[in-house]
């Protein structure tokens, strides 16, 4: 599926109205020309939570929470980003293009119909569980509430090889579906089998032709005797099924291969039920089976979600970070779980910014977090998921001493070996040199944090006091000002000088590049809101900076006094960069030398001072 265009958000926030989207889930009240409520993102009794129609734009001034219709629906109904414009375009009743891949219609119309199916299959799991006492007794031994099958809409298979394909598949098309959506299999030739295990997962032999009913023959359904665990996507529809086997067999877990809906490397298990909690979300916990999540949500562990019998992957990290700024990596002990919390380890490395936290916790051998919560209690298995839960920098360390056991100068050079190809997945900065000091006083490198960076090959950015977010824009500034008025009155922007825009190339106040670049933006693509401007810098590093000066209180009341409101303050601007620099040439000629450049410059500038011109450094 191809990316969604920028410029189509452009035009969802300009056809969604916030304080519909905002309403339908919050009791809004009218106040002036703004609606107000209690904010949904944090208790309060006082109303302090405001929906600007004009500006597309929602700010708390309790909590800060603010942001767009996008952004609403991503924090209220946690949402990622692609699904929440697929929600609110679909509410708008419009299609949501892509810039690659096949017409939206066709695919969205096919789309549709296999969604539908997939929910019809589900029903019929769940119902086929209700009548199966088996089943049932295997749920109530694992220790699962009828409250926790019904919310994680958990069934069972039948014990048949075409019970879903005589339901589903009685035309061509419905069999067509059955087969894209992974739960039937076409045999790949016609044959008697035995005893011995031949479809994928399954326990018993691959039914005979004859066994399939007419119009099916050569079919058989993927999924026997087996709990079904639907997997949903973030909007609750059913994409794919896992299934567990009662009793003996291999494997004991088996999944719904990859669809047109499903791809598992991108999915995590219990997302959407993690979403649906109204506790405040800020951290997941990652673990590897479908009853670990289902018994830790059970034990009012409401943030765990499993990845789908697939390691970690790049894209499941981004997916989380998008949610939580915190996740927890919760393997087994054994073997198999230290090589899965490795492989999660690697993939998290890129994904290691500030401001995120990334832990791993390796339980006893033996236990699982579906056992151990259940022995432990919650309160208990939280306590140990803070107290033995390794940050990041600590767990690489660990796992380095136990694979070097080389002590001396050798073991340090092995380190270093090893070290290298992982530090250079992090990110140059704050994160990759905590790391790299972290390294150092572990194992002993007698080196500052920069000649061990320099050993490994790799760079780690300034000193912690030095680092500064790109496009910070300083407070109180002149340049803050001009900010301000145009995320609040973006119509302005049309209006600046030329002369104005090219002086400002040469100012060097923090944040003037920010400053010139969203002048451009706005000169080149109007905009009609704060929304839309905000939604343009979303992915930005500045975004979130922007957002949260667009929540502060407009400077003025309205377009006419913001406009010249940022004229003077561009002027301004320009006329202290010129006294700056004019000072600066000054004082270098009193040192004993200017080109004959520098001495038309100071020229100019005098000139300029003289006439009450703006002032700006010469280009």
């Amino acid at each position: 599926m191809g990316l969604i265009p920028r410029s189509f958000i452009d035009e969802l926030i300009a056809r969604a109205n916030i304080v519909e989207v905002v309403g339908s889930r919050v009791a809004l009240k009218k106040a002036g020309r703004e609606y107000k409520a209690c904010c949904p993102f944090h208790s309060e009794k006082t109303p302090s939570f405001w929906v600007s129609p004009e500006k597309q734009f929602y700010h708390c001034f309790g909590c800060g929470a603010h942001g767009t219709a996008l952004s609403f629906l991503m924090e209220h109904d946690r949402l990622p980003f692609p699904e929440a414009v697929e929600e609110l375009a679909s509410s708008l009743g419009i299609p949501v293009p892509r810039e690659e891949g096949p017409s939206p219609a066709p695919a969205r119309r096919d789309t549709g119909s296999l969604h539908e199916l997939m929910a019809h299959v589900a029903r019929f799991y769940s119902e086929a569980l209700r009548s199966n006492e088996r089943a049932k007794q295997y749920l109530t031994q694992r220790g699962l509430s009828r409250e926790i099958i019904d919310r994680f809409a958990i069934g069972y298979a039948p014990n048949s090889w075409n019970e879903v394909l005589r339901r589903f598949g009685g035309t061509a098309d419905g069999r067509r579906q059955l087969i894209e959506l992974g739960l039937v299999i076409e045999k790949s030739e016609p044959r008697q089998t035995s005893g011995a295990e031949a479809g994928p997962g399954m326990a018993a032999s691959e039914p005979s032709v004859s066994s399939v009913p007419d119009g099916g023959a050569r079919l058989y359904d993927r999924f026997r005797d087996r709990i079904m665990f639907p997997i949903r996507d973030a909007r609750g529809r059913v994409i794919a099924f896992g299934g567990r086997v009662l009793d003996q067999g291999e494997p004991k877990y088996l999944n719904s291969p990859e669809t047109v809906l499903f791809h598992k490397g991108r999915e995590l298990y219990g997302l959407y039920e993690v979403r649906q909690s109204r506790a405040a979300l800020t951290r997941l916990l990652v673990v590897e089976g479908y009853m670990d999540v289902v018994r830790l949500h059970q034990f009012s562990v409401p943030y765990a979600v499993a990845t789908l019998g697939t390691a970690t992957t790049p894209e499941h990290l981004k997916r989380i970070f998008q949610l939580v700024p915190e996740v927890t990596f919760s393997f087994d002990g054994d073997r198999a779980g230290r090589a899965a919390a490795w492989r999660a380890l690697e993939n998290s490395l890129p994904e290691a910014l500030e401001g995120r936290e990334i832990r791993f916790l390796l339980l006893p051998e033996g236990e699982d977090p579906d056992t151990l919560v259940a022995k432990e209690g919650r309160d208990a298995f939280e306590h140990r998921l803070a107290t033995d839960g390794l940050l990041l920098s600590e767990y690489v360390v660990r796992e380095l001493g136990q694979r070097v056991t080389t002590r001396g100068a050798d073991g340090r050079a092995r380190v270093a070996q090893i070290a290298r190809p992982l530090l250079e997945r992090v990110p140059e900065g704050i994160y990759r040199r905590l790391l790299v000091e972290r390294l150092a006083q572990a194992f002993g490198f007698q080196r500052t944090p920069e000649g061990l960076a320099e050993l490994l090959g790799v760079r780690i950015g300034r000193r912690l006091e030095a680092s500064r977010r790109p496009g910070s824009i300083g407070r109180g500034s002149l340049v803050r000002q001009a900010v301000r008025l145009l995320l609040h009155f973006p119509e302005t922007a049309l209006r600046v000088r030329a002369e104005s825009l090219a002086g400002l190339e040469r100012v060097e106040e923090p944040g003037a590049p920010l400053l010139l670049a969203l002048l451009a933006d706005l000169r080149e693509q109007p905009a009609q809101s704060t929304g839309q401007v905000l939604e343009r810098w979303r992915e930005r590093p500045e975004g979130a900076h922007l957002a949260r000066l667009a929540g502060a209180e407009a400077l003025v009341p309205s377009a006419a006094a913001a406009e010249s409101e940022l004229e003077q303050a561009l002027e301004r601007l320009l006329e202290e960069t010129g006294r700056r620099r004019l000072d600066s040439l000054l004082e270098k000629d009193r040192a004993g030398g200017l080109s004959s450049e520098e001495k038309v410059e100071i020229q100019r500038l005098t000139q300029d001072l003289a006439r009450g011109r703006p002032l700006a450094a010469a280009p």
